[in-house]
């Protein structure tokens, strides 16, 4: 039985530079299938592009919180949602819209369940650090993931922070962030590697790789473009650290 490998990313967040890096790793480790697991868009300058690589090179596109209410934004609050709104084209906002909010696989005997952010909405955030009650919930057949076999693995973004757990027999784990990474300033995506529909167990593996990148060309990418809240963008690429935190109090 041939293994396979399925390259997981998410939370590209138009950071088309990053994306372009990780997308020549995954082919350069020879994984032929790509699943993304949402938020294309919003953060950095190139949500359009993004968009289009995507949904030429991805297997599946799942959507994430920003690209479920950055397509509807309306409102003068904040001008760089305008802005991120405004440089996706019609079909661009209506193709992020109609993407599905989970997907399920079977490799090696293991049910796996991918989503952006949580089992209940691409809106509800679940943490690295989470309580018991959240993490049985992320292995909950809800409205949003319909009444599949129940998943021994789950995978997701939303938290710009890889983590791995294991508990009784199940395993959640987060891919990260291709563009806007928040625990160090390297992107990252994962690696899931098996035999793909075998419903007995078979030899498995997860991996997490990270893929450096030239994170000046990016920013210089922003300031060409015009791109409003250029500082916090180029803050958060640099540092790792979220842009409220680094805000003098």
């Amino acid at each position: 039985m041939p293994l396979e490998k399925i390259a997981l990313i998410s939370d590209v967040h138009g950071n088309l530079t990053a994306l372009e890096a990780v997308l020549d790793d995954i082919e350069a480790r020879g994984v032929e299938r790509i699943i993304n697991l949402g938020d294309f868009v919003g953060k950095g300058p190139r949500g359009g592009e993004v968009v289009d690589r995507c949904d030429k090179v991805c297997d599946v596109n799942i959507r994430g919180n920003w690209d479920d209410h950055l397509p509807v934004w309306s409102g003068d609050s904040a001008p760089e949602m305008t802005w991120w709104r405004d440089e996706l084209r019609p079909d661009q906002r209506d193709w992020l819209m109609a993407l599905p909010m989970s997907h399920d696989l079977l490799v090696s005997g293991r049910h796996i369940r991918l989503f952006h952010a949580s089992a209940t909405s691409p809106h509800v955030r679940v943490r690295a650090k989470h309580t018991a009650e959240e993490f049985a919930g992320m292995f909950a057949s809800t409205a949003m993931t319909g009444d599949g076999p129940p998943p021994s693995m789950v995978g997701y973004g939303d938290i710009h922070e890889t983590f791995v757990e294991v508990e009784r027999g199940r395993t959640l784990f987060n891919v990260g962030s291709v563009g806007n990474p928040l625990d160090e300033p390297v992107p990252s995506y994962a690696i899931l590697e098996g035999v793909v529909d075998e419903p007995d167990q078979a030899p498995f593996g997860l991996q997490l790789v990270r893929v450096p990148y030239d994170i000046e060309a990016e920013i210089a990418a922003a300031a060409r473009l015009g791109m409003p809240a250029l500082e916090p963008y180029a803050a958060e690429l640099r540092t790792a650290v979220y842009r409220r935190a680094l805000a003098p109090l």
